[in-house]
């Protein structure tokens, strides 16, 4: 599933992407740290994995 980085902070490595129809979903440290990011800017887009409402990983999208 594809979404946009909304926040980031990098001290909790925790924040929120929005969806496509809006929706902000929040993500925890082990979900960023998943996915072998450094760092987040609001505005990239990113990819997401979930399970059930939680975001399990968090990546940038790649085309």
């Amino acid at each position: 599933m594809q979404a946009t980085a909304y926040t980031y902070d990098p001290d909790t490595r925790t924040g929120q992407v929005l969806l496509d129809d809006g929706t902000p979903m929040p993500f925890d440290a082990p979900a960023f740290d998943a996915g072998g990011l450094r760092l987040l800017r609001p505005g990239q887009r990113v990819r997401i994995e979930t399970e059930g409402s939680r975001i399990t990983l968090v990546t940038l999208q790649t085309f």
